[in-house]
């Protein structure tokens, strides 16, 4: 059987139909989340405490009084600077509080009557999503890019002085991101922010740190006290698999194996040993580096602390009280 001209030119058209609405949808959820967040990114210039000449990145703006986010190796020890917006607005701006272990940092800029971007939850974000990169590379305002969620759940290392800390559930992307993107928006496909961009890792490899209940915890916190406390332990360690019998009562296979113990630390008045692997830490679950740094926030300095150990194939309870982690 031989199928009919008209048919088949029938079936060419609605084929470039469904070719033109899918390119359509995307093109519209693009588009859509750029007008939505354009006008609520800016330019950073900032300046050094000599004078103009030190770095440039992105913000985003975040509540309409003039509260920006940007990323913490933008601004550096810079006291402010000024936002430039794609309506040709510029703002002075100070530098409200830093975080370099979480990379985040928020400024204010004088005056109101901003754009505010919504935030939307990165922690709902799936591989293969789109998502949409605004901000300034190489000192092109307004610059849109899009691709999708590469990979989830990456860690990036953060350093300020002489601590050091995981940047958990990085969000991986496509979208191409350039020097100047530092600080701009990662928009899901109805124009939320969820994330800010941080680092280009390779080409076509792009870092954002996640907008999520954590960040936005980090984010309070700098508005707040211009700062974030943490506590410390003084351990280095890794993950390491729980024997058999203990992930079985414990209904998880994993811990925080105590590889290192730094002199005069509280784990190590508490009585922790090198070789210990920390399975709980006040009543809650540690199976990794990344449960520790979750659990060990400025609350918890100065309390007296229950930590769960396996030592030699048993349980041991320990009372550690964590302090105040030094930069």
């Amino acid at each position: 059987m031989v199928a009919e001209p008209e048919a088949i030119g029938a079936a060419a058209v609605n084929a470039d139909a469904d070719d033109d609405a899918a390119l359509d949808a995307y093109s519209l959820a693009v588009s859509t989340a750029a007008e939505r967040l354009i006008p609520s990114v800016a330019s950073l210039r900032v300046r050094s405490n000599g004078g103009w000449g030190g770095g440039a990145g992105s913000a985003v703006v975040f509540t309409p009084d003039g509260f920006l986010l940007t990323s913490a190796h933008v601004v550096a020890a810079a006291p402010g600077g000024t936002a430039t917006f794609v309506d040709g607005t510029e703002l002075g701006f100070d530098v409200v509080g830093r975080d370099p272990l979480s990379d985040l940092a928020v400024v204010r800029a004088t005056g109101g009557g901003l754009t505010a971007a919504p935030l939307g939850d990165a922690d709902r974000l799936r591989v293969g999503q789109l998502v949409v990169a605004i901000g300034n590379p190489l000192g092109f305002a307004g610059s849109v890019t899009a691709g999708v969620v590469s990979a989830l759940g990456r860690s990036l290392a953060a350093r300020d002085g002489r601590a050091s800390r995981l940047v958990e559930n990085v969000i991986q992307t496509d979208a191409s991101l350039n020097p100047g993107n530092s600080g701009g928006a990662l928009a899901d496909g109805r124009g939320r922010v969820v994330g800010i961009n941080t680092a280009v890792a390779g080409i076509g490899l792009g870092l954002a740190v996640p907008i999520n209940a954590a960040t936005r915890a980090i984010v309070g916190a700098l508005m707040h006290d211009g700062r974030v406390r943490r506590a410390f332990l003084g351990v280095v360690g890794g993950t390491r698999p729980l024997r058999p019998v203990l992930a079985e009562r414990l209904g998880r296979r994993r811990g925080l194996e105590v590889v290192q113990l730094l002199e005069g630390s509280p784990a190590s008045a508490a009585g922790v040993r090198a070789g210990d692997v920390i399975v709980e830490l006040d009543g809650r679950p540690i199976e990794g580096v990344g449960d520790l740094q979750r659990v060990m926030v400025g609350e918890m300095v100065g309390r007296r602390v229950p930590v769960g150990l396996e030592r030699d194939g048993a349980i041991v309870q320990l009372d550690v009280v964590p302090i105040e982690l030094d930069r």
